[in-house]
């Protein structure tokens, strides 16, 4: 592979890569038409799309059709159900990664060389990400209370998970362009300057459509939910970035104060699945969330099955996950040293984005669900 990387540069091969992986996932799907194109690509990757899309918990595929587990019957083909399974993270993650390549590749044509300052002038999008999200759930909410809604298939699918980290990364990689594009016109005194304003820009125009939508197929306004979600958070956050710097400074070497933004990312997910998963009544909502991860429904079940019933109803079942998040935030804080940057500065930052999505994205928009009741 070097050989070739050597021959005819990274771009190029990293092209070579996309075209093959395409063109071999066409020709499977055009000669095993059911194995393949039903039975895996629409099972596990398209069928939770169309049942998050239309609010269903289960959706089947029955001759070509897609309906409703309870309409097509027993006798009909795969179902799919909303959320991730293995085999679909087994898929997005290695497509994750090539197109973090990618965008390395843009980046290193902006010849960027503050890097530090651009995570922190997208931090932004990664609100912006879960509120987006949070966005297609009120959409929904719209479709069930009047018929009616304002994106259907398959644009909506653009802003459903997986395909809204493709989306938001799209938007942020433009909006870094446009930013660079003013630094360097002498616009702006600092590209991140910019940047930071249009991400937050994207945010506040996504939560007033969220609060539109929302005000039409919403269950009501709980504003109390993300004010104790973000509370917590941030104590959280406080409590563990303040015992790292006192009892062990030397893990957060490489990250620096971007350690701060992982923590606080991981705990806000965290804090909102404990809350929505086990405590959203409390909060005057209809009923409590319902896990879309496999890590969050597995460590929501096991809990439920070791804890006696006794402990169980004081404690609820998913508490677990908050520390299995804080605990995998304090790994990455740990995993990200000084080598690791100087290594490869501009991959890394991408890498702690990364990071940051998948954990503020989802808090986010389980926060903003449960905040606007869809």
């Amino acid at each position: 592979m070097n050989e070739y990387v050597d021959r005819y540069g990274p771009e190029r091969v990293w092209a070579a890569i996309v075209i093959a992986v395409v063109a071999v996932v066409a020709a499977l799907v055009a000669i095993f038409p059911q194995r393949v194109g039903v039975d895996v690509l629409w099972q596990y990757f398209w069928g939770p799309v169309v049942a998050d899309a239309n609010g269903m918990n289960c959706v089947a595929w029955a001759g070509g059709e897609q309906l409703s587990c309870s309409v097509a019957g027993p006798d009909s083909g795969p179902t799919a159900s909303p959320g991730y399974t293995a085999i679909s993270y087994a898929g997005y993650i290695p497509t994750l990664l090539l197109l973090l390549t990618g965008f390395i590749f843009v980046i290193d044509r902006l010849d960027i060389d503050r890097y530090r300052a651009g995570f922190w002038g997208l931090f932004p999008f990664m609100l912006f990400g879960g509120a987006f999200r949070a966005v297609e759930d009120a959409n929904v909410a719209v479709n069930e209370a009047t018929g009616d809604a304002a994106l259907s298939l398959p644009w909506q699918a653009l802003i459903i998970s997986p395909f809204i980290y493709v989306t938001v990364a799209f938007i942020a990689l433009c909006a870094v362009v446009i930013a660079v594009w003013l630094d360097r016109r002498g616009i702006v005194s600092r590209y991140e300057y910019p940047l930071a304003g249009m991400g937050t820009a994207l945010l506040l125009g996504s939560i007033a459509i969220l609060a539109s939508w929302a005000a039409v197929g919403g269950h009501g306004f709980y504003p109390s939910f993300a004010v104790v979600t973000l509370g917590l958070a941030s104590a959280i956050t406080a409590a563990v970035w303040l015992a790292i710097q006192r009892f062990a400074p030397e893990l957060n070497a490489g990250t620096r104060k971007m350690g701060i933004a992982v923590l606080w990312a991981h705990s806000v997910d965290g804090v909102a699945n404990v809350l929505g998963l086990d405590w959203a009544t409390a909060f005057g909502l209809p009923t409590n969330l319902v896990p879309k991860h496999p890590i969050n429904a597995a460590v929501q079940r096991y809990t439920g099955e070791l804890l006696p019933q006794s402990i169980e109803a004081t404690t609820g079942d998913t508490w677990p996950f908050l520390l299995l998040k804080v605990g995998a935030a304090v790994f990455i804080i740990w995993a990200f040293n000084d080598e690791v940057f100087e290594e490869s500065p501009r991959f890394t930052i991408l890498l702690m984005l990364t990071v940051v999505a998948v954990g503020l994205g989802p808090g986010t928009r389980d926060m903003l669900r449960a905040t606007f009741g869809v």
